[in-house]
């Protein structure tokens, strides 16, 4: 899957940026895991009970396109609520059309 790390590398920045942005956790973990041989599971984690909410950023603002970013590169993402805090993933892989050609 080493034609999806430039994409991962993103949509990892994207996820832990916005934890450095919006909450007041001082601790964040990353995890990767395989799904499925082509699906991997970008997940960030953090204390903050607070869930992330997409914006719609005038063209003149700087800011606020993360969320946007991570939709349109990732094949779904979602928040998962943790006792402590919450974990926001994003799952990026390989798609298999009908005839089950990999693309």
């Amino acid at each position: 899957m080493d034609d999806l790390t430039d994409t991962a590398a993103l949509i990892t920045s994207e996820l832990t940026t916005n934890t450095i942005r919006h909450t007041a956790s001082r601790t964040m973990r990353v995890t990767i895991t395989r799904l499925e041989p082509e699906l991997i599971r970008i997940g960030v984690v953090d204390k903050s009970k607070k869930f992330p909410v997409p914006c719609k950023p005038t063209d003149e603002e700087t800011q606020g396109r993360g969320l946007a970013v991570i939709e349109r590169l990732a094949h779904r993402w979602g928040v998962d609520p943790l006792p402590w805090g919450k974990r926001v993933w994003a799952e990026l892989g390989r798609r298999t059309d009908a005839t089950g050609t990999t693309r």
